[in-house]
């Protein structure tokens, strides 16, 4: 395998990811971090869960990416009296034919903004699962094979609990990352509020196709992860479900459950999918680093214990990340 010839050949299909950040920077400030998850969400083929507090610009930045291509958006609000039939869509009956027919809902999209996610009550998440997970929607007898690319970008408050609730452990699972979201520097908020109240608030434009992301997908495979690096990435894993094995003894009694071999597969990808747009053909270990945090941090469970103490899954991460050789 010449890693010259992946070099050059990711340089060039990397190369609408430049356009892509550079038109989503038009209107939203610094952030980089968040965006630059979501696209890896979106080359990965794996699903967005973004926690933070209100006024992050978490929606914005959501449907940012989905007006920077040509593909099918829908926002769905997430609220405690949703039902399943007005996310997937339900059967009508049609009095002029005497028969029912299909009405689909707004999942039937390339992209999905779910709003609020932990607002909506169970039946809702278990009809948004099958969709997550098996990538088609079941309506009466019918099932429907949903159109690729097809990505569940949610936001979730972490303050506010009151008419929420919490995610079934399956269904977070099923979130490639969990982002968090921080406050802007002082610097980045000038910049916001100037642009927010100057008369003419920048306009979005589509210049990338679900084509092109497509076809990045197909490429991503072919960029070059090592077997130290598959090695390194397996240690990181098995050091949350076996810490005693890696000399982290004091975390064995912190960690409730470790993370499952989704999170091994998750952490591959999402290497490779920095590695790419880092336009690089080859995945190194701060690529690995780099994404772990956000596979992770909703994939390790802490004991009461550790809570009592405030240590949170992001510390356990830290300290793996600490102690696992680095090849």
């Amino acid at each position: 395998m010449d890693i010259t010839v992946i070099n050059e050949k990711i340089k060039q299909e990397s190369a609408f990811i430049d356009m892509l950040l550079q038109e989503i920077g038009k209107v939203i400030v610094g952030q980089k971090d968040m965006i630059e998850k979501l696209i890896i969400g979106l080359l990965g083929n794996g699903h967005v869960l973004l926690e933070g507090v209100p006024g992050l610009a978490k929606t914005l930045a959501i449907k940012s990416l989905a007006s920077a291509m040509k593909a099918k958006f829908q926002r769905i609000q997430f609220t405690p009296d949703l039902l399943p039939a007005d996310l997937i869509g339900t059967m009508i009956y049609n009095q002029k034919d005497g028969d029912f027919t299909i009405k689909k809902g707004p999942i039937f999209s390339n992209f999905i903004l779910a709003d609020e996610i932990n607002r909506a009550p169970a039946k809702v998440q278990s009809a948004l699962l099958e969709a997550m997970q098996e990538k088609q929607i079941t309506i009466g007898k019918e099932t429907f094979i949903l159109e690729e690319p097809f990505l569940v970008l949610a936001t979730q408050n972490p303050i506010e609990q009151e008419g929420t609730y919490p995610l079934p452990e399956a269904q977070v699972d099923r979130f490639m990352l969990k982002v968090k979201i921080t406050y802007p520097s002082k610097e980045e908020e000038l910049s916001i509020l100037r642009q927010n109240v100057a008369s003419d608030f920048p306009q979005i434009n589509p210049v990338v196709n679900t084509e092109d992301i497509l076809k990045a997908r197909k490429v991503l495979q072919e960029v070059y992860t090592d077997e130290k690096i598959e090695r390194y990435i397996l240690d990181i894993v098995f050091a949350s479900r076996n810490p005693k094995e890696y000399g982290l003894d004091s975390l064995s009694e912190l960690i409730s459950y470790g993370a499952s071999p989704r999170a091994s597969i998750n952490l591959a990808i999402g290497a490779k999918a920095m590695a790419f747009i880092r336009r690089r053909g080859y995945v190194i270990p701060e690529d690995v680093r780099g994404i772990c945090q956000d596979v992770l941090r909703h994939r390790i469970a802490v004991t009461y214990e550790a809570e009592a103490e405030d240590i949170t899954s992001e510390n356990v991460i830290e300290e793996i990340l600490n102690k696992v050789e680095v090849p």
